[in-house]
């Protein structure tokens, strides 16, 4: 199909309360959302960087102007028809994966709308049901985290992940699993910590871990190795997973039992998918998460985690649950709490209000090939 018009936007879309992680307080999340048309039909892709460099070296400000500046020039008017052509003509710019992803997932909302598919049988999703986990960062209180954990695995979440970090760690471990001692918990450590807190790190082997996702920082594959060496508890890599590339470098040298997919900071759907391919070579677990996406971006985490080597509840937060108003209609259905239900509407099934798009956005450029 010819890429006849391209709109690349960046978004900011405030939340309903502060998100605290390892990496500070954020009150709102950016993205950059991209719409592809061709023959009567728009695909809408979405990425969030977010607005500082903290979870990668990338915002929402230098990927939009990656994305007007480079990846927009290049395929406009271009006949694209895989996620694999689009990678190809992207090629030579280097890194950028949030802006090659929203540009990316644009393309396969194009070609499942014109196919006529939802997304996730145009990717290869094994049924329209994805399971889900549920989240929670640091609270004020031990009784505030005990009573949430409850309330939400009475309602049926199967897993709850547990941010771990300086203030908020070995204590707070252990009042939970005295609590909940039958409980699939593991703990995000946002790359908070170096091997020299080894004793620490050993000490979570006894609280009977499903993984300890991105304990290092996310350019120590090789010491990553060596704590999963000497640990019984899995290591799940988040932030370092950064390309297709990254994924096999970590399976070659055992830097992990479990990787989280994150279709914006890996590039799009054609590196998670093949991210996916590579774990199920190598008996790696695998699951998806999300970086703070709209309701259009979780959608495709949803449709990603249908998969058949996604083997662990993944992580897709509700638009409503952290933003002021979504962004996107529809939003993902429920028929019962830890599982979301995929529409079986051709393509992403979900376009921008026009009201919050308008409301949303920070900048805005449209590109039109020539007839």
């Amino acid at each position: 199909m010819k890429i006849e018009r391209i709109s690349i936007r960046r978004i900011c879309n405030p939340i309903n309360r502060p998100y605290v992680t390892a990496f500070g307080s954020q009150s709102a999340f950016n993205s950059i959302l991209v719409s592809l048309e061709s023959g009567g039909l728009t695909g809408w892709g979405e990425a969030a960087p977010g607005g500082g460099p903290f979870f990668s070296p990338y915002t929402d400000e230098t990927s939009f102007c990656i994305a007007r500046d480079f990846i927009a020039p290049r395929i406009l008017g271009r006949e694209i028809s895989s996620g694999a052509e689009l990678q190809e003509l992207l090629q030579g710019i280097r890194g950028n994966e949030f802006a090659k992803a929203a540009f990316d997932v644009a393309l396969w909302d194009l070609l499942a709308r014109q196919d006529q598919l939802p997304l996730y049988r145009r990717i290869g999703g094994s049924g329209n049901v994805a399971r889900v986990g549920y989240t929670f960062g640091v609270l004020n209180s031990y009784d505030e985290l005990l009573a949430g954990i409850e309330k939400v695995t009475a309602s049926g979440y199967p897993r709850v992940k547990l941010k771990f970090c300086p203030g908020w760690e070995l204590e707070m471990l252990a009042v939970v699993r005295a609590a909940f001692p039958a409980l699939t918990i593991h703990i995000d450590c946002n790359s908070a910590y170096t091997l020299a807190d080894l004793p620490l790190l050993q000490e979570l082997d006894r609280f009977h871990l499903a993984m300890i996702e991105q304990p290092l920082r996310h350019n120590d594959l090789l010491d990553h190795a060596e704590l999963q060496r000497r640990i019984t508890t899995p290591i799940c890599l988040d932030e370092s997973i950064t390309s297709v590339q990254e994924a096999e470098q970590a399976i070659r040298i055992g830097a992990a039992r479990f990787i989280n997919i994150k279709y914006g900071r890996v590039g799009g759907i054609t590196a998670a998918l093949q991210i996916h391919a590579l774990c199920g070579e190598h008996g790696i677990g695998c699951w998806l998460g999300g970086m703070g996406e709209s309701s259009l971006g979780t959608t495709v985490v949803a449709a990603l985690a249908t998969l058949p080597n996604v083997n662990y509840p993944s992580d897709i937060s509700p638009a409503e649950k952290f933003y002021v108003r979504n962004l996107g209609t529809p939003v993902l259905s429920t028929d019962r709490p830890g599982t979301y239900t995929l529409r079986e509407e051709p393509g992403l099934d979900v376009v921008p209000e026009p009201d919050a798009l308008r409301d949303f956005t920070v900048a805005a450029v449209h590109f039109e090939a020539p007839c």
